[in-house]
């Protein structure tokens, strides 16, 4: 099975059998997520998202997916802090549905709810809530938790079908924010493609009112306005920016791969 990983260390199907005493306790404490640099969004987080976050695009061909720039660096999540609490204004629901996640069968048409049993928070001492009753039925919390996964699952599809749209368009470009760190040492951020503001203008009329009726056109221009919270990222570690949307150089700090999908406000 093939699963939506990036912090997950030993994500496993969901049972009764094995996890009849299982209590999870899940809350403010995001340490898990504080070596990635970027995770996936769904573009129904877009406006909540793009108040705090610079939206990019990553990936290649069909497995293009919007992200969020966490960080500036390799495992370096500028919005956990020293004692794992979330700094920004939205936590991401790739973020907020750890420690479950959907594996997929090798032919994609099955998917089979799973934990990560390495979560701090699975325990078998009652602290937090139970995923399964006395009778082996599972518990509100479970079937709570079963809903958001599917709907993460329904919305990664949707944004899927968005990101193939943008590339058909020819919309799509490798970008790179340029920066000098504390010490002088100027540093690119590469890895991630964002949306050509000259080629979305060359768009047929047509082309530019079914993106607006579709609300792709938003999503766009979210995105767009996002990339000004660069100089915001940047300056949690003391760096300034130098440039924005040049074509790919050296000094790379590619963003963390991932995927996945949510619902998500």
């Amino acid at each position: 099975m093939s699963t939506q990983l990036l912090f997950y260390a030993h994500a496993v199907p969901v049972n009764s059998q094995q996890h009849g005493n299982l209590y999870v306790k899940t809350g403010a404490d995001f340490s898990f997520a504080r070596q990635v640099n970027s995770v996936p969004l769904t573009t129904v987080e877009f406006r909540p998202a793009a108040s705090h976050y610079v939206l990019v695009f990553a990936g290649e061909g069909e497995a293009t997916m919007p992200v969020a720039i966490l960080g500036a660096a390799a495992e370096q999540n500028l919005f956990v802090n020293d004692e794992g609490r979330w700094e920004g204004g939205y936590v991401p629901a790739f973020v907020r549905r750890y420690p479950f996640v959907f594996a997929s069968s090798n032919d994609g048409k099955t998917l089979t709810l799973c934990i990560d049993e390495e979560f701090s928070g699975c325990n078998t001492e009652g602290r937090g809530e139970r995923l399964f009753d006395a009778d082996g039925e599972r518990t509100q919390y479970l079937q709570t938790v079963l809903n958001f996964v599917q709907e993460y699952q329904a919305q990664f599809q949707r944004t899927r079908a968005f990101c193939v749209r943008l590339s058909e368009l020819g919309l799509l470009e490798p970008m790179q924010a340029t920066f000098t760190q504390p010490n002088g040492e100027k540093r690119n951020l590469t890895g991630f493609k964002a949306v050509n503001r000259a080629k979305l203008k060359e768009l047929d009329d047509a082309v530019l009112a079914n993106m607006a009726k579709s609300d792709e056109l938003e999503l766009v221009y979210l995105h767009l306005h996002s990339l000004n919270n660069f100089a915001p990222l940047l300056k949690r570690i003391g760096a300034t920016p130098e440039a924005q949307a040049k074509a790919e150089g050296d000094s790379a700090m590619p963003l963390d791969e991932g995927d996945g999908a949510p619902s998500i406000h």
